[in-house]
């Protein structure tokens, strides 16, 4: 995923390449949006493991170190505000045909949310998605999370049907949200953006 700048009330917000020197500042900025969205009513013990699980430290220094993983980060003024981890290769047997990528995060802390910051991770994941060659697009998003499936809904991506979150004995019904991106050639405009 490339650089990039986005203006935030006169501050420059920054969208860079996560290092490892990250993890713990992913790991706090994960929970914190996970329990924002998932566990507005509290947490319970089934839902505390979810997050220590997925999103200790170390599990979130894996994403960064791993191949098939590009994990973008935007920062406000040296802090970081939300990130994007896009996981190549990973295929959805919901998701239309043609190589696969996976956005399996889009987090942007709440008091960011709806300035530009999750619409520009976004972009950044299309980008390096049909930069490593993917055709197809795709995540989950859980459906009562109703400003995320409406986010990509206006972003160009199609709903492609119901599946289960699973968690210890829970299940949660999840949407799979797929978009197709145009082929990345050297040189031309990226996978969203219109030729000059």
């Amino acid at each position: 995923m490339a650089g990039g700048r986005l203006t935030h009330r006169e501050k420059a917000v920054a969208f860079r390449r996560a290092t490892p020197a990250v993890a713990d500042t992913l790991a706090v900025l994960g929970t914190q949006v996970f329990l924002d969205t998932y566990a507005p009513d509290g947490v319970r013990p089934t839902v505390a493991r979810e997050v220590l699980a997925t999103f200790s430290p170390e599990a979130c220094a894996a994403w960064v170190a791993d191949p098939r993983s590009a994990v973008e980060v935007a920062e406000l003024d040296g802090h970081v505000v939300g990130f994007a981890h896009l996981v190549l290769g990973a295929g959805h047997a919901l998701a239309p045909p043609g190589e696969p990528a996976e956005l399996l995060r889009l987090y942007v802390q709440k008091p960011f949310a709806g300035r530009g910051i999750g619409t520009s991770l976004l972009r950044h994941a299309e980008r390096a998605a049909a930069e490593a060659g993917a055709a197809v697009l795709w995540l989950t998003a859980w459906v009562h999370n109703a400003p995320a499936l409406a986010f990509y809904v206006a972003r160009g991506y199609a709903d492609c049907g119901a599946t289960p979150y699973r968690f210890e004995d829970e299940v949660h019904e999840n949407r799979v949200v797929a978009r197709r991106l145009p082929p990345h050639n050297a040189g031309s405009p990226g996978p969203t953006e219109a030729p000059p």
